[in-house]
């Protein structure tokens, strides 16, 4: 099942929220820090050999953090420049150390202002940008000290390890989210289903039903139209308990080659499949099955009831390809557009429909050598 992505972004809707929050906590710890850096540095200005580079320097944190955090309230506005400003402007800060303090320094100027930076990486880039932003705090950190001890040593072991840490916690809540969200979508999806099972229960079924049985009874042609309404009462009520069974705890795969095979007891058909099984998740199998089957039944019902057509399956790495020919007439020139504007969506629902929730195409070619359906839908490399 597919997750909506967030304008912008490259993450779920749900994964953006989890970031937000993240970012709305680190902003009034930016604002903590920094404060604590101004008073230490105001209660210790006698570390400074230079005070007016320190006033500077802390002059420009105070500028950098209200940018930054009235930046990153917007995911958009997350881009690598600013996340990139942000990583830079705590190095050049903390580089500056010796020169505003003196060789002999103790403390570094910006002090724990830099976890804003290495925080923000964290969440933004997990992992990855976490050690990467740790690493370089931590390098520049130890190569202004010119005697490191064990304090030293640990400060910057924490800023190793911490952005790692931090930037994987991230990740998997932003995960968690998600795959929430997923679920929480699958089943207002079931229920839906449940109801629309009940409604063509109380209603389309139980008509179906009835033509069934009349048409047997007044016998002649209309027992051929029951015929016809007891068949799609069947697949009716077929469609029915498969849709039950869609749940994410069910979802496997299926092997296509099988289930198209199977059309041959329904159809007049030929199916031309590889000579190995194509397997691809269970939806898709049920959803492409479908599909394959409606343009079967409208040449059922356009062409004849015995009128043959034929079933092409090609599989490749990352993609399913199905052809569906017949040689009848064709289809009439603005015949589709007709059809649509009466309320019969049964090409743009059952065919295009199901293809385009899949997150493929389906092409029609048609004339007086008969129609061609072109379907395609992206698949894994198991496919």
């Amino acid at each position: 099942m597919s997750t909506p992505r967030a304008a912008g972004t490259g993450h779920s809707p749900a994964a953006v929220a989890v970031e937000n929050r993240l970012f709305r906590a680190l902003a009034v710890l930016r604002v903590v820090v920094l404060l604590n850096t101004v008073g230490l540095s105001i209660y210790r200005s006698d570390d400074f050999t230079r005070p007016g580079l320190g006033a500077a320097c802390l002059a420009v944190m105070t500028t950098w953090t209200v940018l930054v955090i009235r930046a990153c309230a917007e995911p958009r506005r997350r881009t690598p420049l600013v996340l990139g400003t942000d990583l830079v402007l705590a190095l050049g800060v903390l580089l500056l150390s010796p020169v505003a303090k003196g060789e002999d320094f103790t403390s570094s100027l910006p002090g724990f202002w830099i976890v804003g930076a290495l925080l923000s990486w964290s969440i933004h880039y997990r992992w990855r940008g976490g050690l990467v932003a740790g690493a370089l705090l931590a390098a520049a950190d130890l190569t202004l000290r010119q005697d490191v001890t064990q304090s030293d040593y640990g400060n910057a072991f924490l800023l190793v390890i911490a952005g790692p840490i931090v930037g994987f916690m991230s990740g998997s809540v932003q995960q968690m989210a998600t795959e929430r969200e997923v679920a929480e979508r699958a089943a207002a999806m079931a229920a839906e289903r449940a109801r629309l099972a009940r409604a063509v229960h109380d209603g389309v079924l139980q008509v179906l039903a009835l033509v069934q049985r009349r048409g047997r009874e007044l016998g002649g042609p209309a027992a051929e139209l029951g015929d016809l309404a007891g068949q799609q009462e069947r697949e009716l009520r077929r469609l029915i308990r498969t849709q039950d069974d869609l749940t994410p705890a069910t979802e496997g795969t299926l092997d296509l080659v099988a289930e198209l095979t199977a059309l041959e007891s329904r159809y007049p058909v030929t199916v031309s499949t590889p000579g190995r099984p194509v397997e691809v998740p269970s939806a898709t199998a049920r959803e492409l099955v479908a599909a394959v089957a409606a343009c079967l039944d409208n040449v059922r019902a356009h062409v004849g009831p015995d009128a043959p057509a034929w079933v092409l399956l090609q599989a490749f790495s990352d993609r399913v390809e199905l052809s569906v020919r017949d040689d009848g007439p064709g289809i009439p020139a603005g015949r589709l557009a007709e059809a649509a504007a009466e309320g019969r969506l049964g090409v743009t629902g059952s065919i295009r429909g199901r293809l385009a929730d899949l997150g493929g195409t389906a092409v029609l070619t048609t004339g007086d050598f008969g129609t061609e359906w072109e379907l395609v839908v992206p698949v894994g490399s198991g496919a």
